[in-house]
């Protein structure tokens, strides 16, 4: 299986100039291949390519020549694959969200360029880039084996990384439970069914100076320095909290991973809870679908089964002990106490074995435990 080896680089002024370059020249490939394809039929990737030679002779677009030609390439085979999935969205063949046709890029949005075999290599610590020489990365750890291909990247906050594709095995590593269910929150990011409450990490000191920095970015005039100046200082903002919730979530996920065998979530309807103005925010600081992807990645590396319940499954609705339902509650409801069989639940925790039950195929009968009554919660007693 294939895998993303990622780490930082700090060019020189030289090199800074040479990448600008490059990401200049790939922008500007596909931006021309995007305009041909609008015009009419999508032609595909072969006259793409034929287009691509035919301009570079050209006397506007002759500097073209000046960066390696497989970042050029391999732009248009990127715009051949974005197409692909769209064709393949609006038929109904692929998998997931439907995806849009592709966009034109823009020069203050994050950059990148792609380089295969032909376009780079290792040389000790140091990586070969064609046409820009050596760059030396800051190695956290060791590649598990030689990449396929590099994309050299720079956000928006001015910042240089290297991504490999590489080839790793799947590890082999025994787990110490058979099951685990899993509920997502916002108070508390997640509920294990073992007991176990993970809460978030607190994102409020840089999101007040992102709503600082965005009011001062829309009283300033478009193209000024200060503006620019002013949106990679709310880029870094977003970074800080980007990168704090990638460190959670994937000290999360793997610790979670490699204790048990089977992971289950609740395939949540994260777009349609995000149109509630109230709790958007708070609820795409989370980051919910990206631990739901890390969870599922991982559990193919380790050989664990990964699997996803039905959002209308009444898993708050329901007693984890002994199946009687009480039906809906209120949010603020946090703590309940089962009429049934007396037992004092907490609300995620309750949630979290329900989700591990219907995923593990172990369902209540509902009918038989089911009497008219009233479940209250424990704070009005």
């Amino acid at each position: 299986m294939k895998a993303r080896y990622k780490c930082r680089f700090y060019p020189t002024d030289q090199q800074q100039r040479g990448l600008a370059q490059l990401f200049g020249c790939v922008r500007v490939a596909w931006n021309d291949a995007l305009a041909l394809s609008l015009n009419g039929k999508y032609p595909g990737y072969g006259e793409l390519s034929e287009s691509l030679t035919a301009s570079k002779k050209a006397e506007d677009r002759v500097w073209l020549n000046n960066v390696s030609s497989v970042a050029l390439q391999q732009s248009l085979k990127q715009l051949d694959v974005a197409y692909q999935n769209y064709f393949g969205s609006l038929k109904g063949k692929r998998k997931g969200r439907k995806v849009g046709r592709p966009k034109f890029k823009k020069k203050s949005n994050r950059q990148s360029a792609t380089l295969t075999k032909a376009g780079f290599s290792l040389k000790g610590d140091e990586v070969y880039l064609a046409k820009i020489w050596n760059v030396l990365p800051i190695w956290s750890r060791e590649l598990p084996s030689n990449p396929s291909s590099v994309t050299v990247i720079k956000d928006c906050a001015n910042r240089y990384f290297l991504s490999f594709v590489v080839e790793i095995n799947p590890v082999s590593v025994p787990a110490k439970n058979e099951s685990i269910g899993i509920d997502l929150g916002i108070k508390t990011f997640a509920a294990l069914s073992d007991g176990t409450q993970v809460k978030s990490p607190d994102y409020s000191k840089p999101d007040r100076k992102i709503r600082k920095l965005q009011r001062k970015l829309s009283r300033q005039q478009k193209g000024s320095k200060r503006r620019n100046k002013t949106r990679i200082c709310l880029a870094k903002q977003h970074n800080k909290i980007s990168d704090k919730r990638t460190d959670f979530l994937h000290k999360l996920s793997t610790k979670i991973v490699i204790k048990n065998q089977a992971v289950i979530l609740e395939n949540l309807n994260v777009s349609g809870m995000v149109k509630n103005r109230k709790l958007a925010r708070a609820i795409s600081l989370q980051g919910w679908y990206e631990f739901r992807t890390l969870i599922e990645a991982k559990c193919d590396k380790y050989g664990r089964d990964f699997r996803v319940i039905d959002r209308w499954e009444p898993t708050s609705q329901i007693c984890s002990e002994c199946g009687f339902r009480w039906g809906k509650l209120d949010l603020k409801v946090r703590e309940i106490v089962c009429v049934n069989c007396g037992t004092h639940h907490d609300r995620d925790t309750n949630a979290s074995k329900n989700i591990e039950k219907v995923g593990m195929g172990h369902r209540h009968d509902y009918k038989r435990t089911r009497r008219e009554g009233k479940t209250t919660c424990s704070a009005s007693q």
